[in-house]
């Protein structure tokens, strides 16, 4: 059994990013997906630490009061 040609290309994916990091998108983290019909989907984001909720905000507290770190 013999596998079908590929859709994509690993230049193609360094293209894609490249042209991303041109067009002046934050490349920081990136998330690459190719579809079985060799659409490329890139997903950026940045590195900065999710949003504090309630429960993280109680513990830093806590750990200041205790002097734990």
């Amino acid at each position: 059994m013999s596998r079908a040609p590929s859709t994509f290309r690993q230049q193609d994916v360094t293209r894609a990013v490249k042209a991303m990091v041109k067009a002046g998108v934050d490349v920081a983290r990136v998330r690459v997906e190719i579809t079985k019909a060799g659409s490329i989907i890139v997903t950026t984001g940045t590195d900065q630490p999710a949003a504090q909720d309630d429960l993280d905000r109680e513990l830093a507290a806590f750990e200041a009061r205790h002097g734990q770190s």
